[in-house]
């Protein structure tokens, strides 16, 4: 069972609140995105998050599934336009031109 502890602060008595330890988990920019995204339009879905220590995890996740999802489109466009590391090797100048075009966020 745990114990409450009170601290006094001028004329009354505040719980003594602590945050569960969360991982310290890179959020890039595809999490960062979904963050304003959620804040912006998903108020509610975003403080229960927030509220409930889940929102760093949310936003980590997010961020790698779009960046896995990012790289494997990337590869998809490269394979389209017929960039690989042959043409790399015989003419760099082609290859980054090509690379150049394959949209990108």
């Amino acid at each position: 069972m745990t114990e409450i502890t009170y601290t006094r602060q001028g004329d009354y008595y505040l719980p003594d609140l602590k945050l569960p330890n969360q991982d310290n988990r890179e959020i890039g920019i595809w999490g960062q995105r979904r963050r304003r995204y959620l804040r912006d339009h998903h108020k509610i879905l975003y403080y229960n998050l927030l509220t409930q220590c889940k929102l760093i995890d949310h936003l980590a996740d997010i961020n790698e599934e779009a960046e896995e999802m990012y790289s494997r489109l990337v590869k998809q466009f490269a394979e389209q336009e017929g960039v690989t590391e042959q043409l790399k090797a015989e003419d760099q100048m082609l290859w980054v031109g090509k690379m150049n075009n394959i949209p990108t966020a």
